[in-house]
């Protein structure tokens, strides 16, 4: 892989921070056959609950002794920072969760605590990023045309601190081709990217004939299902992506007939917001929700920055007594943990809590869910 003259200085940088940075993105590209780094946008990076690195992964941010160079935001953490109490979380789990957090910070990340960046900064099409978040990734190459692999944390860091990523993947244009016809019959979304990840080939590349336009919202739900059980970076929708005609209309075709899930437990939680709930969703829930009581226990999860943006829309919600909770989700939460079914209108959550959570789950439309806790 080819590096200038200012990049291998970089690698042999005194500052053993930005040296292992550059390391670690080198090693990269040479595995995936990267001709050269290109300078990124933004950085984002993902598996900061204490849950998923524990101690080692403690010290290894603590052990970190540079900054960021390029905007560099941050996935949610095991719990909301000023609620988790209320969420159930130890005082032992806050105390670690916390120094992961002051040690991003000390880098020069920012806090944003959100899956959803996408919906908190300028992206253009063709940006180069290096994101980790599986469903910010698949948001950003299909809805905004960005260009960006799926990252790790590490390797998310590494390019945050450099500014740099290899150029490989998604970041040329050749590997975002669509090579097979997804003609698909359903309405869930959400049902929809979670069956259609788990009968796509590892390098099939999907354009989407859906039976009619559907919202950002809703590419949001199957991008972020379709992420979690095909590993997918991209999609493509007839009609409606923006580079879905910039290539030839695959061949190959396949059909996919989408089916409700049936329910199997009663559920004793109903989460919403995975990945975080947008304007549009919390507006929604809160009409559903006016002037009524929830009888189970209702937990929204979104950015803090949105739900101070519409402060007045989650007050209007927790009147009822639903719960907003900010910083975190219901993945990477051990609160979950605490519940026995999880009613939840998200293919992610729907594959990811029965594995990460030990949980039952069920699925139902965010209308479906919400009248599931009245």
């Amino acid at each position: 892989m080819y590096l200038s003259k200012e990049e291998e200085k970089l690698l042999e940088s005194d500052n053993p921070t930005i040296a292992k940075s550059m390391e670690i993105l080198v090693a990269l590209g040479e595995v995936y056959g990267a001709d050269k780094l290109i300078e990124i946008k933004s950085a984002h990076i993902s598996g900061i609950s204490y849950q998923n690195i524990g101690d080692a992964g403690v010290e290894w941010l603590e052990s970190l002794n540079a900054k960021v160079s390029v905007r560099t935001t941050v996935n949610p953490a095991g719990m909301d920072v000023f609620r988790w109490r209320e969420m159930g979380i130890d005082e032992d789990f806050y105390r670690k969760q916390m120094k992961i957090l002051r040690a991003l910070e000390r880098i020069g990340a920012e806090l944003s605590l959100t899956c959803t960046p996408y919906y908190y900064q300028s992206v253009k099409r063709n940006d180069h990023l290096a994101w980790a978040e599986s469903n910010a990734v698949i948001y950003a190459n299909s809805v905004l045309a960005a260009r960006t692999n799926r990252e790790s944390g590490i390797s998310a860091i590494a390019a945050g601190i450099i500014g740099k990523t290899p150029c490989y993947g998604m970041h040329l244009k050749e590997n975002r081709a669509p090579n097979v016809l997804v003609k698909v019959k359903g309405n869930s979304a959400a049902l929809i990217g979670y069956e259609l990840g788990k009968i796509l080939k590892y390098d099939e590349v999907p354009l989407i004939n859906l039976p009619r336009k559907f919202s950002n919202d809703e590419l949001k739900l199957m991008g972020a299902a379709m992420a979690a059980t095909g590993n997918k970076a991209i999609f493509h929708v007839v009609g409606q992506t923006p580079e879905w005609n910039d290539f030839e209309i695959p061949t190959e075709k396949i059909e996919l007939d989408v089916r409700e899930i049936e329910k199997d437990c009663e559920p004793d939680l109903i989460a919403l917001g995975c990945p975080h709930l947008s304007a549009e969703e919390l507006l929604r829930i809160e009409k559903l929700l006016r002037n009524k009581k929830v009888r189970r226990e209702l937990w929204l999860f979104t950015s803090r920055k949105l739900a101070k943006e519409l402060e007045k829309v989650v007050r209007c919600i927790e009147q009822s007594g639903a719960k907003v909770f900010c910083d975190t989700c219901m993945v990477v939460s051990p609160a979950t943990e605490n519940f026995e079914c999880v009613m939840v209108n998200s293919g992610k959550a729907l594959e990811y809590l029965p594995k990460l959570r030990k949980v039952r789950v069920v699925f139902g439309s965010l209308e479906e869910c919400v009248e599931a806790a009245l």
